[in-house]
């Protein structure tokens, strides 16, 4: 396992568009996950003991930026073929065991996280109204293991602050998480 930190954000970055399925049976666009103030999108996956860490305080907290006008989306673009846990059927199971109250998509292509430069799991893209990237960090001080229960909650403040000016905050500490698991064909171009 390798893991990475992420880049800084790119302010104002356009958010690129994606048509996948999800694991509700629907196909969803960028436009359809949209919120009234931004979206937030997460590439996650099933296996990753940095996103295990977190999946419960995901579910906490995209649902609070749900109700400041903020929507959610997670995206899992490992290859399922190197890693069984992430199939589409475990992408169900652990949506529905979890409660995820956000679309659960599957890019199967890879080409939605390379559009996107994701690198690990979890990789954080928050947008602003206007579908530009304000946030590129942590959720939390959580790594492997999840942070104190009154840790600050970095992705949270930085998304309520977009939705609340349209801009994230000038400091942001950046991800860390285990590498996207790209195909092979996919990782050398």
């Amino acid at each position: 396992m390798v893991s990475l930190e992420t880049p800084v954000c790119d302010f104002d970055k356009s958010a690129p568009d994606f048509s996948l399925p999800g694991v509700d049976g629907k196909v969803w666009s960028l436009e359809q996950c949209r919120g009234p103030r931004g979206l937030l999108v997460m590439f996650i996956c099933n296996h990753c003991p940095y996103v295990k860490a977190v999946r419960e305080r995901l579910v906490r907290d995209t649902r609070e930026l749900r109700d400041l006008g903020i929507n959610s989306v997670a995206i899992m673009s490992n290859d399922p073929a190197l890693y069984p846990e992430d199939s589409f059927e475990n992408m169900q199971a652990v949506a529905r065991d979890y409660g995820f109250p956000f679309p659960y998509l599957l890019d199967q292509s890879q080409a939605v996280a390379k559009a996107y430069g994701a690198v690990c799991t979890p990789d954080f893209f928050g947008y602003n109204s206007e579908l530009g990237l304000q946030y590129r960090g942590r959720l939390d001080a959580s790594g492997k293991q999840t942070a104190a229960a009154d840790a600050r909650r970095d992705l949270f403040e930085a998304m309520r602050e977009v939705a609340e000016t349209g801009r994230g905050p000038e400091e942001q500490i950046p991800g860390i998480g285990c590498s996207i698991k790209w195909r092979e064909e996919s990782a050398a171009v």
